[in-house]
């Protein structure tokens, strides 16, 4: 289980590298890199967004992506899951979240990485705030991210 919930930055190539190293059954690895945009997506309707804030509660955040990165296990034959998530304050360009999944075959790899990104959006105990030219304000949930995790309730590999 590899799962880190951190301030700083991470090299993805470094991450990916080692999640795969030394395991020769290993076929493909899928990985999603989330950064932060320089718009808003939510209410705002595209006010320019300078910064992002994301908390989250120590340990509860950990645990709720322990039980994320278990449920892609039981769904798929994966050798490896990586979930990085960041916290802080973080500008336009920077990496938020690193979600990998590494097994003998490529839909696997696929189909596991995608849940874990629709699973984090909707389940991940973590609030963000953006600094726009109006002023900070906390990003409301999307209907469309509970519409992509509904998906996943309805169908197993």
């Amino acid at each position: 289980m590899a799962i880190r919930v951190q301030a700083e930055d991470f090299d993805v190539g470094a991450e990916l590298a080692a999640l795969s190293d030394g395991n020769p059954s290993i076929g493909g690895v899928a990985s999603f890199v989330g950064l932060v945009r320089d718009m808003s997506k939510g209410d705002g309707g595209g006010d320019s967004v300078s910064a992002m804030t994301l908390e989250h509660y120590p340990g509860m955040t950990e645990r709720q992506l322990a039980a994320i990165e278990a449920e892609a296990r039981a769904r798929w034959p994966l050798d490896g899951v990586l979930i990085i998530h960041r916290h802080g304050r973080l500008l336009p360009g920077d990496r938020i979240v690193l979600a990998a999944c590494a097994s003998a075959h490529r839909a696997a790899a696929f189909e596991a990485c995608w849940f874990l990104m629709d699973w984090l959006k909707t389940k991940a105990p973590f609030w963000k705030q953006e600094e726009t030219p109006a002023g900070a304000r906390w990003v409301a949930a999307k209907e469309d991210d509970d519409q992509a995790a509904e998906r996943w309730y309805k169908r197993t590999p």
